[in-house]
């Protein structure tokens, strides 16, 4: 049953102008400047965030003598006024689209493995029946990545759900996990060896993914728990490109899933050194908003790559 209270504030109190409001105040942290970019005069905007405290009754920004500063009550009005201002945008696309045939604009986020085969291969079919959708696709951390879809930038991630307090708001559809292995270039000296050890391994140089990845966190437990230090010489970078040409430059090494590089271990550019890293990485998956109505783009999107991973992970997903 539907909250009245909720009913009634809505209704009744929220103005389409204070959600823009908000999302300007948590870009600048000034009313002034907030204002300003939401085309209204400082008094204005006052008033209007005046009389949305007044209808919540809670303060939801601390004036500071240089700007503003939100309240705990402030940074949830700010996260749902941009996912209720993305619904809005959502609501107008598919009103094009539904005017125009399938066009419109489908946000995908992804976790760097799907962003090479998975994610491309969707993208292909999904144009090849909706050459007029565009699709723009972003490349980051599962973190980024589900705060962004929270705040409803993205219509749909790939990648994992790491923070259980945010679990309920959202969907995780598992499609594969992603096993690692040491990637170097070819005929690299260590590929000559009989055998390796962790410990000679941290001697070299090692190509790894930003402190905050999960990779990063479980390389670094791993080399801590049998006794030494973490590698020294390193080059943080989570760009494929980047890290190719490292690779096939230098004697550097690094830990990628094979799926990843695939092309360049075909080609005999890259090799993949005989040591088992034991590190083993989560499933990651399709994410969604639970309860969020889709536009007909993104509906399309998200069959195409539940298809294409059906596909290609068979048994993975219904391992889970």
């Amino acid at each position: 049953m539907a909250d009245l209270r909720s009913d009634r504030f809505v209704r009744s109190h929220l103005k389409v102008r204070q959600l823009v409001l908000l999302i300007e105040l948590a870009r600048h942290g000034s009313v002034v400047h907030a204002a300003e970019a939401a085309n209204l005069t400082q008094p204005a905007a006052s008033k209007l965030l005046g009389e949305l405290e007044h209808a919540l009754g809670v303060q939801l920004f601390e004036r500071l003598p240089r700007g503003v500063a939100p309240t705990e009550y402030g940074q949830v009005m700010m996260r749902r006024a941009g996912a209720a201002l993305a619904e809005m945008d959502a609501a107008y696309q598919e009103v094009m689209e539904l005017l125009s045939g399938m066009s419109g604009r489908v946000n995908v986020g992804t976790v760097l493995t799907p962003s090479a085969v998975l994610v491309p291969m969707a993208i292909n079919r999904l144009k090849a029946h909706h050459a007029r959708l565009h699709v723009s696709v972003s490349v980051d951390l599962s973190k980024v990545l589900i705060e962004r879809l929270r705040a409803g930038d993205l219509d749909l991630v790939i990648g994992r759900i790491l923070d259980s307090a945010v679990a309920a708001e959202l969907n995780f559809e598992p499609i594969t996990d992603e096993p690692h292995s040491l990637i170097v270039r070819a005929n690299h000296p260590l590929l000559s060896l009989a055998s390796h050890s962790l410990e000679e391994l941290s001697r070299q140089g090692w190509i790894l993914p930003p402190h905050g990845s999960i990779l990063r966190d479980r390389l670094t437990a791993q080399f801590l728990s049998q006794g030494l230090e973490p590698p020294l010489e390193t080059v943080e970078t989570s760009s494929l490109p980047v890290i190719a040409n490292l690779l096939m430059g230098s004697n550097m090494v690094a830990p990628l899933p094979e799926e990843l590089v695939q092309p360049y271990l075909q080609a005999g550019m890259l090799a993949v050194l005989p040591f088992d890293l034991g590190v083993r990485m989560d499933m990651y998956g399709i994410v969604t908003r639970r309860n969020h109505q889709f536009s007909p783009g993104a509906e399309a999107m998200l069959i195409e790559l539940r298809e294409v991973a059906a596909a290609r992970y068979p048994c993975a997903a219904r391992a889970v």
